[in-house]
């Protein structure tokens, strides 16, 4: 998987479990700089499954629902 298709699995995942739009997810993701992080950190979380990724980006955004 590229870091590009891995970019866009993490934000259509996220935003399909937070009932949200793609576009509005890029840009939450741009402006946290949680996009730079999946790109630096893509050899160590490429392999992690969609629920794991979900609940990364939740608790890197602060938005870890209980």
């Amino acid at each position: 998987m590229s870091k590009l298709s891995f970019e866009i699995f993490c934000i259509e995942n996220y935003a399909d479990k937070k009932n949200r739009e793609s576009c509005q997810v890029y840009r939450q993701f741009k402006d946290e700089g949680l996009l730079d992080l999946l790109r630096s950190d893509y050899e160590d979380l490429h392999g992690m499954g969609m629920e794991y990724m979900v609940s990364f980006c939740e608790d890197y955004l602060g938005e870890k629902t209980v």
